[in-house]
């Protein structure tokens, strides 16, 4: 028999999406948020409200957490009385950006209660979490994630398996590197086009046909431009922990910290 009952503990911009989705696609849904502004929003959506984490842990067969930060990620899971509630066999499922290690930590913390755990990180960003087609980055044991998916499928277009638990993070971490590199890339490039008198809208259409197209110029613009400096620290910090040198990615560390959404659409004008 198929899961049915999920919950959402975090329905902020990307949450709520998840869980119209999931709503959307006949799950009966719990949620629950510390603003009051999403929680009207997301019930107007048709899920149902809980008043705290432990009580969506009670009423869900599998859990989405998506929260801002790992220590939120861990007050959510280990100090709110999630686990403690939901019964053995169900799924927690971390969508936030966390570190490897915080993954681990988390599913050695769900064994004790018999609750599979996966990190499921997304990725392509508000559009993609809009329609529906976000792609979701899967790591921990096999028979959660043959549990999971079919929830995850709901607002996901690609649902993929990627290895054990902390691999969906090394593998959204590995994404965010390289389109970081992207876009620090387009930005410079873009700019020099345009005080060289380039049509930059006529550029990028143009570019989508060569060998230099990538998915944040094909969104330039469109895209909401944000992310995570947290995000960046955790790729750095593992990259110093391997003790593998990454000069490439600690300039473009260094140059996203000056790119904003304002500035990639000015170039466009």
């Amino acid at each position: 028999m198929g899961v049915g009952r999920t919950g959402m503990i975090g329905l902020g911009a990307m949450g709520f999406q998840m869980a119209r989705h999931m709503v959307n696609k006949g799950f009966e849904v719990a949620g629950c948020d510390v603003a009051p502004e999403p929680v009207a929003r997301a019930a107007d959506a048709g899920v149902k409200i809980a008043g705290s984490a432990a009580e969506v842990g009670a009423r869900s067969e599998v859990v989405i957490v998506m929260v801002a930060t790992d220590k939120q990620v861990k007050d959510v899971i280990l100090h709110s009385g999630l686990l403690e509630k939901m019964l053995a066999g169900g799924v927690v499922c971390v969508s936030s950006s966390t570190s490897p290690e915080t993954a681990r930590e988390l599913e050695s913390a769900c064994d004790k209660y018999r609750i599979g755990f996966l990190d499921t990180p997304v990725v392509l960003g508000q559009e993609a979490a809009d329609n529906g087609t976000l792609t979701v980055f899967c790591g921990g044991r096999a028979e959660a994630f043959e549990k999971a998916q079919p929830v995850l499928s709901a607002f996901g277009a690609n649902v993929m398996h990627v290895g054990t638990c902390g691999m969906g993070q090394l593998t959204k971490t590995a994404n965010n590197m390289l389109l970081w590199a992207c876009m620090a890339a387009n930005y410079e490039v873009l700019g020099m086009m345009k005080q060289m008198g380039a049509d930059i809208p006529k550029l990028v259409a143009a570019l989508q046909h060569s060998s230099g197209a990538n998915w944040s110029l094909e969104k330039w613009g469109r895209s909401t431009g944000k992310w995570a400096e947290k995000d960046m620290d955790v790729a750095l910090e593992l990259a110093q922990g391997a003790k593998v040198p990454m000069p490439l990615s600690a300039l473009v560390d260094q140059l996203m910290k000056g790119l904003n959404q304002d500035k990639m659409k000015a170039l466009l004008a």
